[in-house]
């Protein structure tokens, strides 16, 4: 990995075309991969740090779990990005490295999917929300969200956006807006809710669905939660009201300490079981949060392919 590194510009990586992405999920189903942050803990990061740093201090183990994804099936991994805006690198010391570590996000992930997954750049919340919620002015959280989108798309090769884990309405508007200020690029927006389908800001799913379309979000989702069972109660809702494809990505549970450890406790199997249910709902990209594997994606492809064949042998 190393080699690619320093041998091959990230420009030797480029993307699929955005029009290929927005055909594919409104014809099919898409997986999306799980946990970074998960199975690098596995795998020996410390939990006191900043994985998105391990983009440039170690870029082989961030690079392994890509591919281990994409190995078990994935057709859009996200890059180790999802907290790589000033703020949140503003907690390590690492404010002034958006743009370094933005980019080797983006190559690690573009170097594991090869030529047929699709690449998201993965973006967060900033941790503090917006008035009247929080502490940032709105104008200064669009200029943060701005920066951190471009340094995703400045390589030139994240194929959409993921924008994901936000419980405030208000401030993935404002995220959604700051990518739009600059780009075409596809957007999948999810929010983060409560059992009753509501955010933290009290927004509905039909003002959800309304509001980030206007925005101008591609895709809208769920994801986070805890666990797949709630989250297909919530989706229903969404199904209701919604005018673009949704998209799925729950925990492998809630949280549960174990001898000392947090464990996540629902199985592959259990987690693919539900990601038929979305199937079947009409949910469009199905994936996992925290707690997932890649043994839950692999779970998760073979089930979609089982309803794909299904579906396919009744038209015959």
């Amino acid at each position: 990995m190393t080699k690619i590194l320093q041998g091959v510009s990230i420009k030797d990586f480029m993307p699929f075309s955005s029009r290929s992405f927005c055909e594919d999920v409104r014809s099919g189903v898409l997986v999306v991969d799980g946990a970074m942050g998960t199975v690098l803990y596995e795998r020996g990061a410390f939990l006191n740090r900043a994985f998105e740093e391990l983009n440039s201090s170690n870029p082989n183990l961030v690079f392994e779990v890509h591919s281990a994804y994409v190995n078990a099936g994935a057709d859009i991994i996200e890059s180790n990005t999802f907290g790589a805006n000033r703020m949140k690198l503003g907690n390590f010391g690492l404010q002034d490295e958006v743009a370094n570590l933005n980019a080797a996000g983006v190559a690690l992930a573009r170097s594991a999917a090869g030529e047929d997954v699709f690449v998201a750049g993965s973006m967060g919340p900033l941790g503090s929300l917006s008035p009247p919620e929080g502490a940032i002015e709105r104008d200064r959280a669009i200029e943060i969200f701005r920066e951190h989108a471009e340094a995703l798309i400045e390589p030139g090769s994240i194929d959409i956006f993921i924008l994901e884990t936000f419980s405030s309405l208000a401030e993935l508007r404002l995220a959604v807006r700051a990518i739009r200020l600059i780009t075409a690029i596809p957007v999948v927006a999810q929010v983060m809710t409560d059992n009753t389908g509501c955010t933290n800001d009290g927004a509905t799913p039909e003002i959800i669905v309304k509001s980030l379309v206007e925005e101008g979000s591609d895709v809208i989702g769920v994801n986070c939660g805890d666990g797949p069972a709630s989250m297909l109660v919530v989706l229903n809702q969404f199904c209701e009201v919604s005018t673009v494809p949704l998209a799925a990505q729950p925990n492998a549970g809630y949280p549960r300490r174990v001898d000392g450890r947090t464990l996540y406790l629902s199985s592959p199997d259990f987690i693919a079981s539900y990601a038929r249910r979305f199937m079947n709902l009409g949910v469009r990209l199905v994936g996992g949060c925290c707690g997932t594997t890649p043994e839950h994606t692999k779970s998760i492809k073979r089930a979609i392919e089982r309803v794909s064949c299904e579906a396919t042998d009744e038209k015959l």
